[in-house]
């Protein structure tokens, strides 16, 4: 239902004579020909259209639809210092996980014993950051409480100090696309966890590890075993690799500008 209601908002806009941008989009995915046509209806109704990866770009390729592609607008967000963070022990690293029908108990369940072999191994305090309280909230406190050392939740709703926590970690295990772009903006090293077309593409484009839900290894020592690699001989994005992408972000600003002006 979400394509539809989402496109419903722009066709009605556009039915009362509104201006209609489609801003970053993300599209897809698409899997019926009437969420396809309503889409491609509104997109071509709409004064501008940007979006922020190249699987998005195809299909409104296909559609015959102008577009400008730049990376998500959340890589150019200032991200904003944390009170306390530095006062928690290092090295830390950050976990974020979100409910999702592939998340399954049983996969929940390897992944939260790799995190306690994860954190006997490295002797990092675990920083579990839930996005958005209703989907993340309840995964983080039922983690919590099996990690054997330091761990904290944070909770924090200012998207300008989510970003900033990745400031202070050495490494990030993260479902949420944002998450992901937030913690490889801020020089961390990433591991990705993909519930969507958008985190795929992500992680093909930034070349960064990790698995989609369903081939998460039923065994949690390879889990560990696979993250204690990234912790030990990973590496982040360079700094001008972040700046190309930030400096490229900013495209969507433009667009706007113009679109506005």
């Amino acid at each position: 239902m979400s394509p539809v209601y989402y496109a419903g908002l722009m066709a009605l806009a556009q039915k009362m004579g509104l201006t209609t941008i489609a801003w970053a989009q993300g599209v897809g995915p698409l899997q019926r020909p009437v969420t396809h046509w309503m889409a491609k209806q509104t997109f071509a109704g709409c004064k501008a259209v940007s979006v922020r990866d190249r699987g998005s770009a195809a299909i409104l390729s296909n559609w015959g639809i102008p577009f400008t592609l730049a990376p998500d607008p959340v890589w150019a967000l200032e991200s904003m210092p944390v009170d306390g963070l530095w006062d928690l022990p290092a090295p830390r690293v950050a976990v974020n996980l979100r409910s999702h029908p592939q998340l399954t108990p049983a996969r929940l369940a390897s992944l939260t014993q790799a995190l306690i072999t994860f954190q006997k191994a490295t002797q990092t305090c675990i920083l579990l950051v839930p996005f958005q309280a209703a989907q993340d909230l309840a995964i983080a406190e039922a983690i919590q409480p099996r990690l054997p050392g330091v761990s904290h939740i944070l909770r924090l709703e200012d998207p300008q100090q989510l970003k900033g926590v990745f400031r202070g970690v050495e490494m990030a295990i993260a479902m949420r696309f944002h998450g992901l772009i937030m913690a490889a903006a801020e020089g961390c090293r990433c591991f990705a966890l993909s519930y969507d077309p958008k985190v795929s593409n992500l992680m093909q484009e930034l070349a960064l590890p990790g698995w989609a839900l369903a081939d998460i290894p039923d065994d949690p020592n390879a889990i560990a075993q696979t993250w204690l690699e990234l912790y030990a001989n990973g590496e982040a994005l360079s700094t001008d690799q972040i700046q190309f992408q930030v400096d490229r972000a900013l495209i969507h600003r433009e667009v706007l500008g113009k679109a506005m002006g």
